[in-house]
């Protein structure tokens, strides 16, 4: 199992980044790749809920392992290329939030790829999606954009 980190100051408040990070409408604003979300069974901010994310024509299950809004969730996710579990915490830092994300790839092909998404802060690399969701969730707290997700209808 490989582990990587990476951690991001964000100028927003931690409510208003938590609620940003678990808006999964939105996920494709940084998430590189992700064309759209299906199948989700309840709330993102209740342990047990599972949604896929999908990839163009690859998906992967992903579900809610723990949540404690607005400072942590602990999600498992999977497909043959990339799995294992996401940790993300959030603290108050310097009248913004410290933005934290754990990835423990589970399988050695998921080792491999964890490996390329790791390296660099290009667009598609953990450390890019990381920046771009920061730079959103900063702008958003500038403009007074939105602060909550909108309801979500389970499918």
């Amino acid at each position: 199992m490989a582990e990587y980190r990476f951690s991001i100051h964000v100028d927003a408040p931690r409510q208003r980044v938590f609620a940003l990070w678990t808006d999964l409408d939105r996920m494709s604003e940084w998430v590189g790749g992700v064309t759209r979300v299906t199948d989700v069974t309840g709330p993102v901010e209740q342990a047990g809920t599972r949604y896929t994310v999908w990839f163009g024509p690859m998906r992967s299950r992903t579900e809610v392992l723990e949540v404690e809004p607005p400072e942590r969730i602990r999600t498992r996710f999977g497909n043959w290329v990339l799995r294992g579990e996401s940790l993300a915490t959030f603290d108050d830092e310097g009248g913004g939030t410290r933005l934290v994300q754990v990835l423990k790839t589970q399988g050695l092909i998921s080792s491999i790829s964890a490996r390329l998404f790791a390296t660099g802060s290009s667009r598609g690399s953990f450390r890019g999606e990381l920046e771009a969701f920061g730079a959103i969730a900063e702008r958003e707290a500038l403009t007074g954009g939105p602060a909550t997700p909108p309801a979500r209808r389970t499918r």
